[in-house]
Parts: C-alpha cells; structure tokens; sequence
C-alpha cells in the first residue's frame, strides 16, 4: 500500500510540476519577450540610453515591492478555489491584454502608464504561481520541481527570439499577440486542472489555523500574525541566522549573476575583441548547458543535500571567473560561461527551495517566494551598478574578478549556515 500511495504521489507531483512550469513558461515568454522588444518601442520617442534603461528596470524595482506583498495576501486568502488560483484567473488576463497593447501605444506617456501597468499586475501574480509549487510537492522532492520550472523559464528566452527572428519585422504588433496568447492558454489550463485547496499546504493551514482559534477560545490569546513585516521582523531577531544568511547569499549571488550577464557583451568587445553581435551571442551556449543540468543538480541535490549543491555552485561560479580571467580568449569565455551555467543550476533549484524549507509554517510560503525574490531582484538591481563601479576602477580586464568578489561572499554567507546544520542534527531537514 505504501508503494502504491508513493506512486501516486510522485504522479501527483509530476502533474502538478508540468502545470505550474506552463504557466511560469507563460509568464516568463511575455518577460522575455519584453526585454527583447520594449527597449525598440521606446526609442521611438526617447534618445537618452540611460532613460530607456531606467524604465526598462523599473519592473524589477516595482518586484521589490509588489511581490512579498502579494505572496502574503495568497498566503491569508481562503476561498473554495484555494489561496493562489483566484490571483491567477484575475492577473494572468489581465497581463496578457496589457502586454498585447504594449505595440499600439499612440504616444510615449501611454507606452509608459501600459508599461507599468503590465510591470505591475504581472509582478504581482508572479509569486503566487511559483508557490504552488510548495503548495504541492514534498520538501525533499521540491529541488527536481524547481528544476523543471527553470527550465521552462530557460526556453522562452528561445521562444522570445524565434518570434522576434520571425514575426517582430513583419507582424510587429501580432508579435506581442503570440506570448500574450500563450498566457491565457496556459491560465486556462492551470484552472482547469488545479485547484490548491486541494494542496497539502492548504489543508496543513486550515488545521493550523482551527488550532490557533480552538487555543484562543480557551486563552484568549490573538492568533499570530502573518503580515510581511511581521515575518521579516521573525527573521530578523532569530538568533538562528541560517534564514538571513541564505537571503544575504541570494542577494550577492543575484549580483554575481546579473553583473555578469549585463556586461558580458562589453566585456567581449572591449577585452576579447569581438564585434557586438558575436560579443552579444556568447551567452547562447550557456543558456543550452543550463536547460542540460538543471534537472541532474537537482538530483545531485536530494543525494548529497540542497545547500550543499548550492555551496558548490556558488564557488564554482567564483572560480569560473578566476579562469575566464586568466584565459581571456573567446574559447576560453565559453568554457567560462559554460561552468558558470553549472554553476547557476546548482543555485537556481535550490535557493527558493532552501528557504521554503526554513519556513516556520505552510501559512507562509507565499511570503517566503517573494523574499526570494528581494533578495534576487535586489541582487540583480545593485549588482552590475556595484561591479560597473568596480570595472571603472579596474578596467574591463578584471571585469570577471570583480563579479567572483560578490560571488565569494555568497558563498562566506552559507558556509556558518552548513557548520551550524553539521553541528545540530536535529534541525530542519534542507
């Protein structure tokens, strides 16, 4: 009988994986697509690089903001259709008809309100699909889950230049039709399939919850509090540091990562002397190496342990900067790129992970998936200003140093949280 319910269970996970991944696939296919062909639509009417640059990083400061909030109003939400389906029916339409009249702006104040108003609903819904996840899976099979939502992230970077080779010149307005499409497809099938009422996480709240009010009757004590400064504020005076640390790492290494990707194409003309486009296309490769590893550290990880993968990662990808550096030729920068790709697999599907884990209680999963993503964003926010800042410094030459100083103090922030876990075998499993 065990094996049969096991069975069952890993069906059930591998069906939820598959819907949660379409709809991130959706989602991240509009994303993808919007880094690709905003920037054009808004040269249009601005000169100024730095402008376009400015609004174009707005959506990541707007996550900043909008998505712990969301995943917390998920988290404390109750309906028959569960915590997080009722934001995506609402949110993921609503993208999708922005983003597709993101082409027919008139003027730049109407591309600009469409642009945020897209920045803001679609960060908005963001973490409530990525924590259906939690919702679902078990935490020791959660690394393999988030691998296959990688993944799919991964591949609308090649959606979104596939439409942009075939469709941007002749169909311009068309071509932000197809991602918009694939959205509301994919939300049709994610209703259609999944309620998370029906999800461990929800039922394991509900008892949560009817415990708290049964104690409360009898003490009259207020249940606890679930707000986003009240779960920041639980982090913050832990005398255990492993939940802040793992948020500090997240932070540099989201910098090491950014900082790279945003000035690789730089770096290839100016120091390996490379024209734009071939300095432009080193990343290509990569970007297959990641789709090839990110399921087997996954299972690498559920063998020998998620912060550990993630550890090794993480100096993988600082020593990966010391060899681009000291072979600084265009055959070495692949090889580069290439570990530094194993290098993110082994971070992307287990940061989220690891913190999902350290979370006190299933009321907050949602509230834990956007401070990952604080973290990350605020990383991939500060990073390339901080090592552009270095750079000037040091000239491009060392470009690739300067990003395995952020990659190394990732790395100093996990290493007290793995003595303390060697040390205390009693703590939650990772």
């Amino acid at each position: 009988m065990t094996t049969l319910n096991t069975a069952a269970e890993r069906s059930a996970g591998r069906r939820i994986t598959f819907f949660v991944a379409l709809a991130v696939f959706a989602q991240e296919s509009t994303w993808s697509f919007y880094d690709a062909q905003v920037p054009p639509l808004l040269r249009e009417y601005l000169a100024s690089t730095a402008l376009v640059g400015l609004i174009m990083g707005m959506d990541n400061l707007l996550g900043i903001f909008v998505q712990p909030w969301m995943g917390n109003r998920s988290d404390n939400t109750r309906t028959r259709w569960g915590r997080r389906i009722p934001y995506l029916v609402v949110g993921m339409p609503v993208a999708a008809l922005l983003f597709a009249a993101l082409p027919l702006a008139s003027s730049l104040p109407v591309l600009i309100a469409v642009i945020f108003a897209y920045a803001l609903v679609a960060n908005s819904f963001k973490p409530v699909t990525e924590a259906l996840l939690p919702d679902f899976i078990r935490p020791e099979r959660r690394s393999r889950a988030a691998a296959a939502v990688k993944i799919a992230t991964s591949l609308t970077i090649i959606v979104s230049a596939l439409i942009s080779a075939f469709m941007i010149d002749s169909h311009p307005v068309l071509a932000f039709w197809v991602p918009s499409a694939l959205m509301l497809v994919a939300v049709t099938v994610l209703v259609a399939n999944i309620r998370d009422s029906d999800s461990p996480a929800y039922r394991a709240v509900e008892a949560e919850e009817a415990r708290t009010a049964e104690n409360a009757e009898h003490s009259e004590a207020a249940p606890a509090s679930t707000s986003v400064w009240a779960v920041v504020a639980d982090i913050a005076r832990d005398r255990n540091r492993d939940r802040l640390l793992i948020l500090v790492a997240i932070l540099f290494f989201g910098g090491a990562w950014a900082s790279v990707r945003a000035l690789i194409t730089p770096y290839g003309m100016e120091v390996l002397g490379l024209s734009r486009g071939d300095a432009g296309g080193l990343t290509l490769s990569s970007g297959v190496v990641f789709i090839l590893v990110a399921l087997p550290a996954a299972l690498l990880s559920e063998r020998i342990g998620r912060l550990r993968v993630m550890g090794l990662g993480m100096a993988l990808f600082a020593v990966a900067m010391v060899v681009g550096t000291v072979f600084a030729t265009p055959a070495g920068t692949l090889v580069m790129l290439g570990l530094t790709a194993v290098a993110a697999a082994g971070f992307m599907v287990n940061a989220a992970v690891i913190l999902w884990n350290l979370a006190p209680s299933a009321r907050v999963l949602g509230t834990y998936t956007g401070l990952y993503t604080v973290g990350y964003a605020g990383g991939s926010f500060l990073g390339p200003a901080l090592v552009g800042a270095l750079v000037d410094l040091t000239g491009w030459r060392f470009l690739l140093l300067d990003a395995a100083l952020l990659a190394a103090l990732a790395v100093a922030a996990v290493v007290p949280v793995e003595l303390h876990r060697r040390r205390n075998p009693d703590a939650v499993a990772l």
